[in-house]
């Protein structure tokens, strides 16, 4: 079975996740926009406690 040889197929796979994480990677990162932080309100509630029927 010739799939089962990774001669042919390690060298092609390997050049391929190298160009992809030096050369493409960057390019497409680029494109991608994050997002801002934003303040966050930190107000505080007021909560009541629960109270129980059995207590």
């Amino acid at each position: 079975m010739p799939q089962l040889n990774p001669d042919p197929w390690f060298l092609i796979l390997s050049s391929t996740w190298l160009m992809y994480s030096i050369v493409l990677q960057p390019k497409i990162s680029s494109y991608l926009s994050t997002n801002n932080p934003t303040n966050k309100n930190n107000k505080t509630t007021n909560t009541k406690p629960w109270t129980w029927p059995w207590t």
